[in-house]
């Protein structure tokens, strides 16, 4: 008897010829339910509708269809204990040796604006996962596949072995099937509770070198079950991403998605940038960023959100980097590039794109926050001081503030040209900040710009910073004694505004 496969998908990609293959090469028998069997018939394969395999129709709409003993049956039966096979017979129930389901879009549907409950809970898939997780418990006789993406090995794995799939494949896919289930009920669960219960999931990706340190295990996971953000990276050349190469590439990331209209370029060490301007080209961009802090640059992780062309190939190739990462990169930067085959590489096509929450591990719990993800409006912002912004040294008071909001705190930046001069970072007091910032801005802190993550609670940063030649400050405002900064700042004839806005950073 030929043996039989069940086919339910929700994500149709590889399906007919995955179902061809079965058919033609190894003689599989299909049963599949609703627009599965319909895609499989308009191709011309032989399948057999699961209401009609069941004998009990589809009922309530659909939300009924494989949840029935022919089908559980012909899933969980032991072919190794005769009882099961006894019960199979009497109840004319033939054993099932493929299972493929994918899951309705819960998670797809959610994203989209204005949802309703009722339309998320008509995507809840109920018998899916009861397939998956019954064919993943069953792998000892049968295998299961979730992703399109193990079609092709399972197809291998036939041909291998003489139309069987190996063991460790089977237990490998029941593994996948289970973390598949886990991570969707995930979703479920966080959207059904809102704010009362946050459950986080993920599936391992792979396993890293080790942590922040030699002796710190460390593993990378994947959230959600559609590839997003650095999962979806494509890596180019070099070695293997290290866990502290994801932290600063993340860095780098969100800084990065601060500037969309211009040029943009940013260098990262430790997750605080050395160096970030915006230029004219992205080449340019990314020579002001390194000429920032050349020596810091050393080692660093780029961020690009332009194309690398071989102008700013060629740049990048001129000091030792760990990461460069950009919207896409042309064949001329690649080939160029590969000389220093030891950096690594990505293109990330949205970089824009991060998490909406953020989460961080205390004794007995962990805190979750909602992303800092607010975007700057100079129209709120409030001059303070009697000398007015010129557009220029608006725009310029806006790019400090921009890069000063992804800097440890307390953070300040110093700028001009639409480049950072000095980045103190970290502190333990702002004054120790403000001090790093115009030291490593030296000179060129002459007519510049500062920003301040936090308001200043006395005067005496203000007149530090007129001291080293600062002309406008940008800051949340906030304390009890800005009067004195604001009355410090019209004494020394600088520009104050007040974003009324904070962006620690711990």
């Amino acid at each position: 008897m030929a043996r039989l496969a069940l086919l339910s998908v929700s994500n149709k990609t590889g399906l007919i010829d995955l179902a061809r293959s079965l058919v033609e090469e190894f003689d599989f028998d299909l049963i599949s339910s609703g627009g599965t069997a319909q895609a499989l018939k308009d191709a011309g394969l032989p399948v057999t509708k699961v209401a009609d395999y069941t004998g009990s129709p589809e009922i309530l709409g659909g939300r009924v269809k494989t949840l029935h003993p022919r089908i559980h049956g012909g899933i969980l039966a032991r072919r190794d204990v005769p009882q099961d096979i006894i019960d199979l017979e009497n109840n004319q129930i033939r054993p099932i040796d493929l299972v493929v389901v994918n899951l309705y879009p819960f998670e797809e549907t959610i994203a989209k604006s204005g949802v309703t409950l009722a339309e998320a809970v008509e995507q809840i898939d109920i018998g899916g996962p009861a397939m998956l997780r019954a064919s993943s418990k069953n792998f000892a006789h049968l295998a299961v596949l979730c992703d399109p993406a193990q079609y092709d090995e399972y197809l291998q794995e036939l041909r291998q072995n003489n139309g069987v799939a190996s063991l460790e494949f089977r237990q490998k896919a029941a593994l996948k099937g289970f973390s598949h289930t886990a991570s969707y009920d995930q979703v479920i669960a966080s959207y059904l509770a809102e704010a009362q219960q946050y459950t986080l999931s993920g599936t391992q990706l792979q396993s890293l070198r080790y942590g922040e340190n030699p002796h710190q295990p460390a593993t990378w996971y994947q959230t959600g079950t559609t590839p997003t953000g650095w999962t979806a990276a494509t890596k180019l050349q070099g070695k293997e991403l290290s866990y502290n190469n994801l932290v600063d590439l993340e860095a780098a990331r969100r800084i990065i998605a601060e500037f969309t209209d211009t040029p943009a370029a940013t260098i990262i060490k430790h997750t605080n940038p050395c160096g970030t301007a915006l230029g004219s080209t992205i080449s340019e961009a990314y020579q002001k960023a390194f000429n920032a802090d050349s020596t810091s640059a050393f080692g660093g992780i780029v961020a690009l959100n332009r194309p690398i062309d071989a102008a700013t190939a060629s740049e990048l190739t001129k000091t030792f980097l760990e990461c460069v990462v950009a919207p896409s990169c042309d064949a001329e930067a690649q080939e160029i590039l590969a000389k220093k085959s030891n950096v690594r590489v990505l293109t990330l096509a949205d970089l824009s794109s991060g998490p909406k929450d953020t989460v961080k591990a205390i004794a007995g719990g962990f805190l979750v926050q909602t992303a800092d993800d607010i975007v700057a409006d100079t129209t709120q912002w409030q001059i303070v001081t009697e000398r007015q912004p010129t557009d220029s040294e608006l725009a310029e008071l806006l790019f400090a503030w921009k890069v000063c909001k992804h800097v440890k705190s307390n953070a300040i930046v110093v700028t001009s040209d639409r480049t950072t001069l000095g980045v103190g970072a970290g502190q333990m007091n702002r004054v120790g900040s403000v001090k790093i910032a115009l030291e490593q801005a030296g000179d060129k802190a002459k007519g510049a710009t500062l920003a301040s993550d936090g308001f200043f609670p006395f005067d005496d940063s203000v007149k530090t910073a007129a001291a080293a030649g600062i002309t406008a400050i940008v800051q949340p405002g906030g304390s009890v004694r800005d009067k004195d900064s604001i009355k410090a700042a019209n004494e020394l004839g600088l520009l104050m505004v007040l974003t009324g806005v904070r962006h620690f950073l711990h």
